[in-house]
Order: structure tokens, then sequence, then C-alpha cells
């Protein structure tokens, strides 16, 4: 096994906590400012890596952390190790309401791919890196942009998505989805995106213009309250004061 192999347990219900426990000299990685308690004897280092190839040379590791910078993350992860001599917690906060999903590499084959904002920590080991949209129109109209994250490994990760999150196992079927309801999806899973109907439809539907398209066999997580729909929401219900002021 590649990666580490931690124990964990999930607190709460619509803003999540997951306390992870670390054997002596175990590591799990996390993205920076995600961190909410730790207990003795765990020390942690922001490192520009994920730590899945301990020989990688500087210059792949300056590589790696440039295509972070691109996916709109930091160039940092955050190292969590335990370096006493009994098992020790450390936790981490969801960072807006809804679910954190704790992920067996082993039983999705390996390897996932999320919406750029969506891992949380996992066990060292696992390899956090992005993947580039090839289809242009995917890129621009498919709520994610050009880059997505990719997981790949054979531990525990953690991703978290808004509201309530469904699993969907397709087995050779076609799933259409909101744009911005998609958090993450197998990699043998063809992603593209369709018309949301006719011209009054797609303008007049509320559906917005274009559905993500999601076609073959394999694991689909979505979320009902994405992020950027619930930011949209508060914003309208903030009341301008405008000129009201003396």
């Amino acid at each position: 096994m590649r990666c580490h192999e931690v124990d964990y347990e999930l607190f709460g219900d619509d803003m999540q906590i997951v306390e992870i426990e670390l054997d002596p000299q175990e590591t799990i990685i996390a993205e920076a400012g995600m961190m909410n308690y730790m207990e003795e004897d765990i020390v942690f280092e922001a490192k520009m890596g994920d730590g899945s190839e301990p020989q990688a040379s500087f210059l792949q590791k300056v590589l790696g952390a440039g295509k972070r910078l691109l996916a709109g993350e930091s160039i940092f992860i955050t190292h969590f190790t335990n370096t006493g001599q009994s098992k020790k917690r450390v936790a981490f906060a969801a960072p807006y309401p809804g679910k954190i999903i704790p992920l067996d590499m082993v039983d999705i084959g390996g390897e996932l791919i999320c919406q750029k904002d969506a891992f949380l920590c996992a066990a060292l080991g696992t390899e956090i890196s992005v993947a580039f949209q090839r289809r242009l129109g995917v890129g621009f109209f498919g709520g994610e942009g050009f880059i997505l994250q990719k997981l790949n490994g054979d531990g525990m990760a953690f991703i978290h998505a808004g509201g309530t999150v469904i699993r969907k196992e397709l087995r050779n079927e076609t799933l259409r989805v909101d744009t911005g309801c998609l958090v993450a999806f197998s990699p043998s899973i063809n992603y593209d995106i369709t018309r949301a109907g006719n011209l009054k439809s797609m303008f007049f539907g509320g559906e917005g213009l274009f559905l993500a398209t999601l076609q073959g066999t394999g694991t689909v997580y979505l979320q009902s309250l994405p992020f950027s729909r619930m930011a949209d929401r508060i914003l309208d219900k903030i009341p301008s004061t405008g000129n009201n002021q003396n």
C-alpha cells in the first residue's frame, strides 16, 4: 500500500468536521487553512508538493506548484505528522455548509476527478494534480473552467461539497446535470456539455444555457447547493445602501 492507512470519524451535519487518527509517524496532507484542531505531538509543515513522490526534484515540485496555482489553489500543501509515541488526532473543517465525503480510493478505482476547490485532506501518498479539459466548450461553459483536480492513490481521501451529496453509479448510462452541481466523477466517465433544450428553454427555463452530460460507466458525485449559487443568493439579499447614507 503506497498511502498511509489512517482512521477517521465524521462529526456534525451541515457544517462537518472530519477527525483523523494518526499512528506514530503517520502523516495526512490538507489544503492550507483547513485545520480545525490538533492534539499534542502533531506537527505541521507547509510543503511545495503532496509528498506522493519523495524523490521528486525541486524543479518537479515547482512545476507541480505552478499547476496548482493555475487551478486557483495555494502552491503549498500542509503536512500533519504524528511525532509522538501514541495515537493522536487532527481535525479538518468544511469551509461552508455541506458534506464531507470520505473516499476509499481503492473502492473507486484509485483515481477521481473533482471540482478544483473540492479537496479537503488525504492520507500521505495521495497524488493531487490537475486535469485539463480538452474541449473548449466544456472549458468555457462546464461550470469549472478548463482545470479540474485529480486525486490518485490507494488510501483515504476527503472532499467537500455543498448541501446534500448524492452518489450515482452509472452503468453505460447518460446523466445530465446542472453544471454547478457536479462535484466529482470517475475518469472513465465522458464529460461534455449540451444545450439546455431549445432557445426558449435556454433563456427562460431558469436552468442555464448548458447542462453537463456524463456518459459511460463509473461513479458520479453531485451536490445540491453549489457555493457559487449560495453566494449569489446571499448577495441578492444584501440591501443596497446607495445614497441613503446621510
